[in-house]
């Protein structure tokens, strides 16, 4: 069976190093339901590579969450709110709302992001499933 890619993985939250194995258990947005297990399924690594390793990914958010938020705002402009100081409150409570809207992709895909792209030596080893490594 051919191994998926890196962007695929990322996409399905898969393990980086299997490739196989899922970073969550839980859906996207259910009350209480996405949780980040601690380790891999399949090949047994540990996610939370040392303590307090996933506060970094709380710099990630805050990034993606700015993007967001100046891609909601311009595109409330372009789709026809005149920016005016009537309209500002409009304007905070859409933007608002898109925040809350994806904050559960934000916490899921800053965990991702940091651990595919933003950890040194943590990648793809083919075959790792069987060896069930740590």
């Amino acid at each position: 069976m051919k191994p998926i890619s890196k962007i695929q993985a990322v996409v399905e939250c898969k393990c980086p190093r299997c490739r196989k194995g899922q970073i969550f258990s839980g859906k996207l947005y259910a009350f209480k339901g996405q949780t980040t297990n601690e380790y891999c399924p399949v090949c047994n690594l540990r996610f939370e590579r040392e303590p307090g390793f996933f506060y970094v990914a709380m710099f990630i958010s805050y990034a993606m969450n700015v993007a967001e938020m100046i891609t909601i705002a311009v595109a409330t402009y372009i789709l026809g709110l005149e920016l005016t100081y009537e309209n500002l409150w409009i304007f905070v409570a859409i933007i608002m709302v898109g925040v809350f809207l994806f904050a559960p992709l934000n916490y899921r895909y800053s965990r991702v992001f940091l651990l595919h792209w933003l950890t040194p030596g943590l990648g793809y080893v083919p075959g790792v499933e069987t060896a069930k490594v740590n």
